[in-house]
């Protein structure tokens, strides 16, 4: 699969899905090829694609209903399905290698594994999962192996904690530490719409270093990784930035520099900030994009 586009199918177009499929559209090495949710029309579902209170309207290629089971996008036919139980969904007839499972329901590597039964080759989680193994681009990627067929992408929240959390454990160790996310109202995410009208999240992690540090080697260190080999993945801000300002970032985690304070040279908060949307769809792509080469 590493030397052609990678063709993709999405399970569930709620929030995460048609954020993923948005992700897809604008990128030219993957292709979205089919669509499954029993819940919404496709007249609906075009109406939801094209007008997100959160990230706006859908700028780039015209987005209109062929038939009941066709969505063009632009001229790019994709398959629409309105199927209950995933392992009667068609993901081979439709051509999809990758299947995103974005419905929140079916989390386990049994469930999951109903997509290869249709045809899909992999299947990726985009929540966490109670026995799939989970990656964090950028973090333990480089784990996978080619024959894990179903994966979880892990959690939007996990996807700004790791990388943080791995520049400080491996520059300075973690002896102990705890971590608080503080985010806006959201749905439980489901394949019909619920009221989450913003999608900004902060992660607040406390850790105990083994190695004592300042807080400017601290942000030295970060700000290295940011522009080094976490670049995209991690970011680094020395601005008065607020909450609103991440909304639309496809990173995973924003250090916010000036939010943070060292209480001691062993003992430190640090804040980062992400889009719990559109970072974590963008994982997503970039997961399914690692996994191909493998």
């Amino acid at each position: 699969m590493a030397d052609k586009k990678i063709k993709i199918g999405i399970n569930g177009f709620g929030r995460i899905g048609r954020l993923v499929a948005r992700v897809i559209l604008q990128r030219n090495d993957v292709e979205l090829v089919a669509v499954n949710d029993p819940f919404i029309t496709t007249e609906y579902m075009t109406y939801m694609f094209k007008y997100d209170s959160v990230h706006g309207q859908w700028k780039h290629n015209e987005l209109k209903v062929k038939d009941e089971k066709t969505l063009l996008f632009g001229e790019k036919p994709v398959t629409v399905f309105g199927i209950r139980n995933p392992e009667d969904i068609p993901w081979g007839e439709a051509g999809a290698d990758f299947v995103v499972e974005s419905t929140g329901v079916f989390t386990d590597k049994d469930k999951a594994a109903a997509h290869l039964k249709g045809g899909a080759k992999k299947v990726v989680i985009s929540a966490p999962s109670k026995d799939a193994p989970m990656f964090v681009v950028g973090v333990n990627e480089h784990e996978y192996k080619s024959d894990l067929n179903i994966v979880s992408n892990a959690s939007c929240t996990t996807n700004c904690l790791a990388p943080l959390a791995k520049v400080i454990n491996d520059r300075f160790g973690i002896v102990e530490g705890l971590m608080t996310t503080v985010h806006s109202i959201t749905a439980t995410q489901k394949t019909v719409d619920g009221p989450s009208m913003k999608d900004w999240r902060v992660v607040d992690l406390t850790v105990r270093l083994e190695k004592a540090a300042t807080y400017d080697e601290i942000k030295k260190a970060i700000k290295e990784e940011s522009e080094g080999k976490l670049k995209g993945i991690l970011g680094y801000t020395e601005d008065d930035v607020v909450s609103t300002d991440f909304v639309g970032d496809n990173r995973s985690s924003i250090f916010d520099a000036k939010a943070g304070i060292a209480l001691s040279d062993n003992f430190v908060k640090l804040v980062s900030w992400y889009d719990n949307e559109w970072g974590y769809s963008t994982r997503v792509v970039d997961l399914i994009i690692h996994m191909s080469k493998a």
